[in-house]
């Protein structure tokens, strides 16, 4: 990149420690559902992060102790020498494409329940489990910290000897021991360890020159540090003891990586937090107060945001983890001046999703992300067509999108067919609602692709019929027509027993307040049985548009699926700020013109909630209309994808359209195959040698 572009400051080498970054992007450590069970996996998508230009690849919350056991959860471990193997094959395919791998040692004190070792769980103080395990953590006595810091010392020489450049001190987003010593409601110590911020800072700062001891003349020490808990006066607060914790140790780590805590304020979702760089104002004192190089986070997608941090001083480092998951080749795209090709994060926490679930990470823009090792994909490569020359791809949702585009990629003339008026689908339409408008950038992204492709050609306003589509002699279709939403009621939890509904009750679905339609005045129901994000979305902006909301769900909380998301505290704290009447843990009994009858699913007991109209999120029916009506017509490929085969996720619906481009001419065998991929561990002797 020459020197007279604006982003050239982003392409400069930083020092840190006795390595150097080539550039300034910096992947932070972020889980990722494979870890220790899936280590060939793990390496692979790192590896991808460093092929994409990011200077510094780091791997997430690695356990340096039996009495951290985080299972069921896989992340990195690091008990003995054992684990080196595995982490090794991560720094060697870092290394391989030129960028730094770092290592975030962790001990998770009581945020760790110890299901699969059964180990004592360690804590400051004597308190209960950060988890609705009844358990309890019992307070450290000086031999359990002398035990501790040998642990991590040992853990900081196997991550050398494992090829780290980089070895992380970590004490953020709540849930390691180094911060929960810091913190005065979980530590009420009366020895030197605790107190005064002086003395609760104490084990940290032994951990940094432990670390520095040992490793220090080869691996940069890092410390990730949540300098605010974003609690006002309740929590650390970085204009009071986060400021004076960074002065205390200003110098002594080569590197400070700083955010928020929890997870849930570093994290948080486009819905609740729309800016990008949205940490800024909580780190941009760091740097004046450290000489050393400091990186932050914000869900930075932005280039030009990127340079004025740098230049007003915030960070030397742009740190990302969201970012770096939606495009692994972000840094690359702004080095070449392709900007306009960044597949930018929406913010909607699949990722994080899948790590709640123990399942290894998905990404909704993204959808090579995760299948790196066990698909072969890559973000920005794809095989070339190989027989066939045309295909139709029927529906311009977030799966024909896709589909579309990797199709036109591979170099089939691809015609893509849209019925409505403008292409994106659900996108479209589910962006126009509150909080949601960053998933627009789904479409956004894939139109522009494709709109640049001379062999691509996209119709709206263009329903097609079976015999249309057989008019125009492509023996290629992909349909992808999508799902609309059930109006019967029915669900996961009224399957058996089908509510009764009047002919004459006035009952809404998602599609028609999407579409326009709005409940006439007067109090609306909302029926919530599919639990995902929209319910509570229509409810928010029901009540916003001043009507009498009642939410009604049979789950013991609003939007449950979204606690995988983090946001469910904000979900149904907003629907109460709103007013919503929140009625949990009832089905829909019976729906009449002005009530409902809801019944309790412990009990059956019945009451009625007056309403003048209904909303039924419950389930999907899949549009297979066309699908169907095409069979047997002796087309060379007929492909259901999206949600008209299965409804789900948008990111599920986007991995479809992917996978059957990536699929089309494929041996059927090889396909399956690769079903079959998996890690396999080892049948060798497990006691230690």
């Amino acid at each position: 990149m020459s020197e007279a572009t604006p982003y050239s400051v982003l392409f400069e080498p930083v020092r840190i420690g006795p390595v150097t970054a080539r550039n300034r992007f910096f992947q932070v450590p972020h889980c990722n559902g494979m870890g220790h069970i899936r280590p060939q996996a793990e390496a692979a998508m790192r590896a991808m992060k460093a092929e994409g230009g990011w200077a510094v690849v780091c791997n997430q919350e690695t356990e340096i102790h039996p009495t951290s056991d985080l299972s069921p959860y896989a992340e990195n471990r690091l008990w003995d020498a054992r684990d080196i193997p595995a982490l090794r094959l991560m720094t060697e395919a870092v290394h391989e494409k030129g960028s730094l791998a770092a290592i975030e040692l962790a001990h998770n004190g009581h945020h760790a329940q110890n299901l699969m070792t059964r180990a004592p769980v360690l804590a400051p103080s004597d308190m209960s489990l950060d988890a609705a395990y009844p358990k309890q953590a019992r307070a450290m006595d000086k031999s359990d910290i002398r035990d501790f810091r040998r642990w991590h010392r040992d853990a900081a020489l196997r991550a050398r000897d494992a090829g780290f450049d980089i070895i992380y001190v970590y004490a953020g987003h709540e849930m390691t021991i180094p911060q929960h010593f810091m913190l005065p409601h979980l530590n009420t110590r009366s020895d030197e360890y605790g107190g005064s911020l002086e003395n609760r800072v104490r084990l940290t700062r032994e951990l940094l020159e432990d670390t520095r001891e040992a490793v220090g003349d080869t691996c940069a020490v890092a410390f990730r540090f949540a300098v605010d808990e974003v609690m006002g006066t309740s929590g650390m607060q970085a204009a009071e003891e986060g400021r004076a914790v960074v002065e205390m140790l200003a110098d002594l780590p080569d590197l400070w990586d700083v955010n928020v805590s929890n997870w849930a304020n570093d994290s948080m979702t486009t819905r609740f937090q729309p800016q990008d760089g949205y940490q800024n104002d909580h780190i941009a004192f760091v740097k004046s107060v450290t000489g050393k190089p400091v990186v932050g986070v914000g869900r930075l997608t932005s280039p030009d945001m990127m340079v004025s941090m740098i230049r007003k001083g915030v960070v030397d480092l742009i740190g990302a983890a969201r970012p770096s998951i939606a495009d692994p080749f972000l840094p690359k795209k702004i080095e070449e001046g392709r900007i306009d090709e960044i597949r930018e994060c929406i913010g909607c926490n699949i990722c994080v999703m899948a790590d709640s679930v123990g399942a290894p990470i998905r990404c909704t823009q993204n959808p090579t992300m995760g299948e790196e090792w066990r698909r072969g994909w890559h973000p920005e490569k794809i095989a070339p067509r190989r027989d066939e020359n045309e295909a139709l791809v029927v529906g311009a949702g977030p799966a024909g999108l896709e589909c579309a585009l990797q199709l036109a990629r591979r170099g089939y003339q691809v015609t893509l067919a849209e019925a409505s008026d403008a292409p994106g689908g659900r996108v479209l339409r589910e962006s126009a609602l509150p909080g949601l408008g960053a998933w627009m950038r789904v479409a956004d992204y894939r139109l522009n692709e494709l709109r640049q492709r001379a062999n691509v050609q996209i119709f709206t306003e263009s329903p097609l019929s079976a015999e249309q589509v057989m008019e125009l002699g492509i023996p290629n279709v992909f349909v992808a027509t999508g799902a609309h939403w059930r109006r019967d009621g029915i669900g996961r939890n009224t399957m058996r027993t089908p509510p009764v509904i009047a002919a004459d009750a006035v009952i809404l679905t998602p599609d028609d307040i999407m579409a326009g339609t709005l409940p006439p005045d007067g109090p609306v129901a909302v029926y919530d049985d599919d639990h995902a994000y929209l319910a509570g979305v229509l409810a928010e902006k029901l009540a916003a548009d001043g009507h009498k909301v009642a939410f009604v769900t049979p789950e013991s909380l609003v939007s449950g699926f979204t606690s995988l998301t983090l946001e469910q505290h904000r979900v149904q704290a907003r629907l109460l700020e709103l007013g919503v009447d929140i009625i949990c843990n009832h089905t829909l009994a019976s729906l009449e013109p002005d009530a409902i009858q809801i019944a309790c699913g412990y009990t059956g007991r019945r009451r009625e909630i007056a309403c003048d109209a209904a909303v039924l999120v419950t389930e999907r029916l899949r549009e297979t209309a066309l699908y169907d009506a095409l069979q047997g017509r002796g087309l060379t490929t007929l492909e259901l994808i999206g949600d008209a085969a299965g409804p789900a996720l948008i990111a599920d619906a986007v991995y479809a359209g992917h996978m059957a481009a990536r699929n089309f001419e494929r041996p059927k065998a090889d396909v399956e195959q690769e079903w079959f991929r998996r890690e396999i561990m080892s049948l060798s002797e497990g006691a230690s040698s």
